[in-house]
């Protein structure tokens, strides 16, 4: 092809991303654009159209006027590309590289980068990759420096998002600082005042619906006219998942949690969850608009919701009955029993069967009648007799405090452990199907049980954090525990505020049958541990 009798018809393509704001004018896409248009006119090249992407990244090659400059050079109506040097073109060197070695060569056209004194006509092109290497490194480089600067902020305590989380704003004299947003802040109040009473978060959405109160979305838009609602947000309406992120999102505690999503590459746009344990969080760094207790009480009825129900029937104990030898949660599970509403099992052997740990079964019935007799030994005291206990009570938990925060820690670590042999084994699993060891259909069916695993337990972690955190903060007074056992002084029956108040778990040993003079009876270790006691209770059943 002779490139003299040819002729051309030319996009001139510019680029400025985020990253040039504070370069020099020649790098501005005024001055991009007359350069280009004078060395065209020059040249005697036909200028097709003027693509411009002001504000993307080199590095991603998703940019809108590019794709458009694509497709019409793959409709035949552009045979040159001109711009102002290789790094307009992308800052990335392996599909930088692509396109000026593969895709234009293959669709005949012609590209010249005017600074670099590139031209694919020439043949004294051998600097380019060079060039494209080198502006590849200028990005990972300008990343790295960005999320360094970043994360250094965020250790600090300092907000760095585009957007103060709903009930807060930043400060006018400090972006990086949240002040109470007394609006939106009422509302968070009322979503964490009706979870407390007992709604769930679908109730309180179509209450906040139903009284036309603002989405944060739409909130936010409505104080910033430059958001575009119709393109910032499809959902006008208050969810149920909006809700449950207002619930358990620790900002309202005062403290800053940042990091909890990642970039999977400097080169792509893509977020991706961040481990919990890389998420940075930095306690009492703003006024908090919720308590800590009423955050636990709310986290904990979430939690407990999970529990089954038949008709009218809900597991009060969901949460709080643990197997006493694997920790995992108690779970519902049915029985032909006659008289009997249902039985507990080890949440682990019901979920993996006996490889995994005993049925621990409990008679929910049973189960029940004793910690109801418990609570109320606990309770039937003279006045003066708990004013005494609530003394000595005060100081047990002074004392086993420390006890029970580095029991509490080692079950963090032997739960992580767990959690990392999941990995490891969810890896082989995906290997195993890859080289057509095991079908996909049982891959499937393994990985699956293995991450429902891995959910409860980063669920159990959390909550074993949140408790930890609680305790440290909430030491029980004398008159704390008085007026707790006063409360409950003529308690008939149980109910799942009565066990958050009064009792932190309950350990379900393996029952086993043995004969007695009566006939055979089956034999179980129960222990209850008390939230104002911080001991346990044992009964054999």
């Amino acid at each position: 092809m002779n490139s003299k009798t040819m002729q051309y018809y030319a996009a001139l393509y510019l680029r400025l991303s985020k990253d040039d704001d504070g370069a020099m004018e020649s790098a501005s896409i005024t001055t991009q654009k007359k350069m280009l248009i004078a060395y065209a006119k020059e040249k005697g090249f036909r200028i097709v159209d003027i693509y411009i992407d002001d504000g993307y990244s080199g590095t991603n090659f998703e940019r809108p006027e590019f794709k458009r400059m694509i497709r019409d050079i793959e409709r035949k109506k552009v045979n040159m590309v001109i711009t102002k040097d290789l790094s307009r073109l992308g800052r990335d060197y392996i599909t930088t590289g692509q396109y000026t070695e593969i895709f234009f060569p293959v669709h005949e056209v012609r590209y010249i980068a005017v600074n670099d004194g590139y031209d694919s006509e020439s043949l004294h092109n051998d600097i380019a990759p060079f060039k494209n290497i080198v502006n590849e490194m200028y990005a990972r480089d300008i990343s790295q420096k960005i999320k360094s600067s970043f994360e250094t902020k965020m250790r600090e305590g300092s907000f760095i998002g585009n957007f103060a989380p709903y009930g807060y704003k930043k400060a006018p004299d400090n972006k990086n600082q949240l002040i109470v947003d007394e609006t939106a802040a009422s509302v968070v109040k009322k979503i964490f005042h009706l979870a407390e009473e007992g709604s769930k978060p679908k109730e309180i959405a179509d209450l906040l619906n139903e009284s036309k109160i603002l989405t944060p979305a739409l909130y936010r838009c409505l104080s910033r006219p430059y958001l575009n609602v119709e393109n910032y947000t499809k959902r006008k309406e208050w969810t149920s998942s909006t809700i449950s992120k207002i619930l358990k999102n620790m900002v309202y505690l005062g403290h800053m949690v940042q990091g909890k999503t990642t970039k999977v590459s400097f080169k792509s746009q893509r977020m991706i969850t961040a481990p919990r344990e890389r998420w940075i969080i930095v306690e009492h760094t703003h006024e908090p608009i919720i308590s800590q207790k009423t955050f636990e009480k709310v986290r904990w009825q979430m939690t407990s919701r999970r529990s089954c129900k038949k008709g009218n029937f809900q597991n009060i104990f969901s949460g709080i009955a643990k197997c006493m030898d694997c920790g995992k949660n108690m779970s519902t599970t049915g029985t032909r029993k006659k008289g009997t509403v249902t039985n507990l099992v080890c949440g682990g052997y019901k979920l993996f069967g006996s490889k995994e740990c005993s049925n621990h079964f409990v008679d929910y019935g049973i189960l029940y009648q004793i910690v109801l007799n418990e609570i109320k030994k606990q309770i039937i005291l003279s006045d003066e007799d708990r004013q005494v206990i609530g003394k000595v009570l005060k100081n047990r938990v002074l004392q086993v405090d420390g006890q029970e925060s580095d029991r509490q820690n080692k079950k963090i670590s032997c739960l992580k452990a767990r959690d990392r042999e999941l990995d490891f084994i969810i890896k082989k699993l995906y290997e195993d199907t890859i080289s057509g060891k095991i079908s996909e259909e049982r891959f499937r069916k393994l990985s699956g049980s293995y991450e429902e695993e891995q959910k409860d337990i980063k669920e159990e972690i959390l909550q074993i954090q949140q408790k930890i955190a609680y305790s440290s903060t909430s030491k029980p007074d004398d008159e704390m525990v008085y007026n707790l056992l006063s409360k409950y002084l003529n308690v008939t029956e149980l109910t799942q505020e009565i066990l958050y108040e009064l009792v932190d778990r309950i350990e379900i040993g393996q029952g086993g049958y043995e004969q007695t003079p009566e006939g055979k009876r089956k034999r179980q270790e129960i222990k209850i541990y008390y939230k104002f006691m911080r001991r346990d209770v044992s009964e054999t059943v």
